[in-house]
């Protein structure tokens, strides 16, 4: 007797096609999955390094040591966060602390992005990939040495997020005060959480560096001491600062 297995092989053909099929478009499916993700998470990384970037232009444009009475500022992001922290600055000669003040920084952070001004500095990125875009206004020529000390009085300013188009302006009003400080041997102590980009800095006006934590609160101050002795001066830009939305 002859078996007739023609009918047999065409449905295992069937199911063998069948079979494909679903194979590719759960492959094609999948792929699909993976490259939006990919694009979603390009297109979020993009939108924040435009924000960061917007938002240090911002900062260096505020510049207390060129500005004297009322200006305003414009400040825009699509997402993120822009805060005030507690930071203090104090200058040193060989007794000790010589002059203290709060300086406090303004900080943006939108995903793994951050913009710190401080002191008059732009630094960008966080603690362990830090640099300063641009320096502080401190002048160490010849024999002389000026602290130049932009100090924003923020107190009571909260945290501003947004998500979308958020805009504010930022509104300073900027006084100076210059004091002599002598001829001697001074310091200058930088409360920051980016200490590695303020020693990098440092080193490249001749300052030697150590760490010294003041006031216990797990924040560390850059040391700076500059060689020789110098004729000095503090020069405060005192800038009280409004967030406006």
């Amino acid at each position: 007797m002859t078996v007739n297995d023609s009918g047999s092989s065409a449905t295992r053909r069937a199911q063998s096609h069948v079979v494909g099929v679903a194979l590719l478009l759960a492959i094609t499916t999948i792929s699909l999955g993976v490259l939006t993700a990919g694009v979603g998470t390009v297109v979020q990384s993009n939108a924040a390094a435009a924000d960061a970037n917007r938002v240090a232009d911002t900062f260096v444009g505020l510049q207390p040591s060129k500005a004297t009475g009322t200006e305003r500022h414009r400040l825009a992001f699509s997402e993120g966060s822009l805060q005030v922290v507690e930071r203090t600055v104090r200058v040193l000669d060989g007794d000790g602390v010589l002059a203290s003040h709060h300086a406090d920084a303004l900080v943006f952070e939108s995903g793994d992005r951050r913009v710190t001004f401080l002191a008059g500095a732009v630094i960008r990125g966080g603690t362990d990939a830090a640099r300063l875009t641009e320096r502080p206004p401190l002048s160490t020529a010849d024999s002389l040495l000026v602290f130049g000390l932009p100090v924003l009085n923020a107190s009571g300013t909260e945290t501003v997020s947004g998500s979308g188009a958020t805009r504010l302006t930022l509104e300073t009003n900027t006084s100076h005060d210059r004091q002599p400080l002598g001829e001697g041997h001074y310091r200058v102590a930088v409360e920051t959480s980016t200490p590695g980009a303020w020693e990098a800095y440092f080193a490249t006006v001749g300052a030697e560096t150590t760490r010294q934590e003041f006031d216990e609160d797990g924040v560390p101050s850059v040391v700076a001491r500059f060689p020789g002795e110098r004729t000095s001066y503090l020069v405060v830009h005192d800038t009280r600062l409004e967030v406006r939305r």
